[in-house]
């Protein structure tokens, strides 16, 4: 695949990085567009995910320096590279942060959550299905070993050398399959007819979560952690329970009003 997108001198700029930029920006215009759609402010709610954005990529860099401090202190300018990835809980706890920032300023400036919860859904869905293409030019997060037509084979070094993954050895695009299911529930939300408070949020962590779950079963850079499942899984797990309770919320339909005799 192509890993580096081009250099400057020493400067290289990944494929994955840049990808992963436009996928934020992309999601966050799409979510400022949605706004209008769930009753939520357009203005406030970019500012709300930048403020999002922002946290999690300072707090991933925080977690990571702290986890890496000897590294950090003999290369200083290592935690601003834009091709290391620091691992699935340091990703996970950077995202927390950014999320935990977002709420924050929803609650000071005195947003629904639901309804920024419901802007911001396809916009996350549309993220997920750009980054996960960016994932696949680098060779991030690589699948398990297959004999089927579609697999794929890595031999770039430099994906083995930022990604470990394993050269010459054909495998799952499992990452096109990520994109694919996000793609398509994002055609889906965008395709729902004037949805309720939640119904949009419920249905993207519903519908990827489910995705995700299987998806996992093709992955070969992810270890078990719990009862044969990988950290991925758990939280798709998560994901649907929290999706199907915003589902089963839902106000049901107004009695008729009460004619008079």
């Amino acid at each position: 695949m192509h890993p580096l997108l081009f250099h400057f001198g020493r400067l290289a700029v990944p494929t994955y990085g840049v990808l992963t930029a436009i996928a934020l920006l992309g999601g966050l215009a799409c979510a400022v567009l949605q706004a209008r759609r769930t009753g939520a402010s357009p203005e406030k709610l970019w500012n709300l995910g930048l403020i999002g954005i922002i946290g999690a990529l300072f707090g991933s860099r925080l977690l990571l320096v702290l986890t890496n401090y000897d590294a950090f202190r003999a290369h200083p300018f290592w935690v601003l590279g834009l091709a290391n990835i620091p691992g699935t809980w340091i990703a996970l706890g950077g995202t927390v942060i950014g999320i935990l920032a977002a709420v924050l300023y929803a609650l000071a400036e005195g947003l629904s959550l639901l309804g920024v919860a419901d802007a911001a859904a396809p916009g996350l869905a549309l993220a997920f299905g750009i980054n996960r293409l960016g994932a696949f030019c680098g060779g991030l997060d690589w699948g398990r070993p297959t004999t089927l037509p579609w697999g794929v084979t890595y031999r770039s070094f430099i994906a083995y050398l930022w990604y470990r993954v394993p050269l010459g050895a054909k495998v799952h695009p499992v990452q096109l399959y990520d994109a694919a299911a996000s793609l398509l529930i994002f055609a889906l939300l965008l395709a729902m007819p004037r949805p309720r408070a939640g119904e949009l949020a419920g249905a993207w962590l519903f519908l990827y979560g489910i995705a995700r779950f299987f998806i996992e079963f093709f992955r070969g850079d992810e270890a078990p952690v719990l009862a044969g499942l990988t950290l991925p899984q758990m939280l798709a797990i998560l994901a649907v329970l929290a999706g199907g309770a915003l589902w089963l919320r839902r106000p049901l339909a107004s009695p008729l009003p009460a004619t008079n005799a």
